[in-house]
């Protein structure tokens, strides 16, 4: 296992076992499956543990694991807090008191603001006295680094990044998410201010394993490169200095057992033009399937009435890449849960996007036709909702 520096000088294996998906039997967690596959982790040298409030029984299953083997002393708990849920101090110190109980433990290594997708969520904690409460727990030593998960937009994600001193952040990053969410500017931004990157959806749940075009497949086999696809996308990851950690769902033995070799093997600037020419057709036979030849290159932005022109490609982009519903599901999260709206029905047609366009895309029309497909009827009627309960009293809805 190879490791590298959090801003304290702590050694953090590059590997970090993500909790969100310990195997289920029935409604419950597999503990015995679990611990077996999380003691197989440590053995290897895997000493960062992510897990949040809201996975189901993983916080419990952690805590259990951990204390029944003598591990808690010598890993690392990152652990979330549900920052849509709280609306009080009250709030905070409770939710953050059933944590440690479930954890077995009196203090979180690392402890995020969850699931942040715009800058007025950090905005609405600062209200309830988040500030206060974190200089508090971090004195008393319960919290030893603060930091945030994010996914928004880039914009957003340098606004969060610059208002605090963040001792960590955690990005969804991949070799096709490079130009979203906070993408490579968000992690090289992170970098130059010294805040360690932990890494989120690094083979997007498994579909760049699983759901790969045979013209992608093509492309590795025909690389000099012995790799499997899992091993391409987290080799492209480590290849890069500004990543700390690369999180991994790992559900069976065989899978922790290939990610502590690649994360043994791998080393920074490993990737040579040749690897990099393989990626670049990988990726250019996923985007076969897509709808709009969008680079994400931004030249049309900013757009006079708000519109994310870029971000609404991207996710309509996904829907055919992907998936309908994880395109869906990436709309909700880096457009409709922004505090100022952004959304493709905003357009009033002036055509300033398309006169900057290097792909000359008929931008007006294909927003209109995205729209369609991610927003239809119960989408729109859920993203209302969940932006009235996420944006209460804090202006546009």
């Amino acid at each position: 296992m190879q490791y590298r520096n959090d801003r304290n000088g702590n050694s953090l294996s590059i590997l970090g076992y993500g909790c969100m998906r310990f195997t289920k039997k029935g409604n419950a967690i597999d503990i015995p499956k679990a611990e077996q596959e999380l003691l197989e982790a440590y053995r290897a040298g895997v000493n960062y543990y992510d897990t949040a409030y809201l996975y189901s029984g993983s916080e419990a299953a952690l805590g259990e694991i951990l204390e029944r083997n003598g591990l808690r002393e010598k890993v690392n708990i990152a652990t979330k807090l549900p920052q849509y849920l709280i609306g009080s101090r009250g709030a905070l110190e409770r939710t953050f008191q059933e944590e440690l109980r479930r954890l077995r433990t009196d203090y979180v290594d690392y402890y995020l603001m969850h699931h942040m997708t715009d800058v007025a969520m950090w905005e609405k904690l600062k209200k309830v006295g988040i500030l206060d409460w974190i200089a508090e727990k971090k004195q008393a030593g319960v919290i030893r680094n603060i930091g945030f998960s994010y996914h928004g937009n880039t914009d957003n994600f340098r606004k969060i990044l610059d208002d605090y001193d963040w001792d960590f952040c955690q990005i969804q990053y991949n070799y096709l998410d490079e130009v979203s969410q906070a993408g490579r500017e968000g992690l090289q931004a992170a970098a130059a201010k010294g805040i360690p990157v932990m890494i989120m959806e690094p083979l997007r749940g498994g579909k760049l394993v699983s759901m790969l075009p045979e013209g992608a497949r093509g492309a590795m086999a025909e690389s000099s490169r012995d790799w499997s696809a899992a091993e391409w996308g987290l080799h492209w990851l480590y290849d890069q200095p500004e990543v700390t950690v690369v999180l991994s769902g790992m559900n069976s033995l065989e899978m922790v057992r290939e990610n502590c070799r690649i994360a043994s093997e791998a080393s920074v600037g490993e990737l040579t033009e040749e690897d990099h020419e393989t990626l670049d057709k990988v990726k250019r036979a996923i985007m076969e399937r897509e709808r709009v030849g969008c680079t994400g290159c931004r030249y049309c932005m900013p757009c006079p009435r708000g519109v994310d022109i870029p971000g609404i490609f991207r996710c309509w982009n996904t829907m055919y890449t992907e998936s309908r519903s994880e395109g869906r599901s990436q709309f909700i999260q880096t457009v409709g849960l922004t505090k100022d709206p952004s959304f493709a029905s905003q357009c009033v047609r002036c055509g300033k996007c398309e006169q900057h366009c290097p792909q000359s895309i008929p931008i007006r029309e294909k927003l209109a036709e995205a729209d369609r497909d991610l927003r239809p009827l119960p989408y729109k009627a859920g993203i209302g909702i969940a932006r009235a309960f996420l944006f209460r009293g804090s202006g546009k809805k």
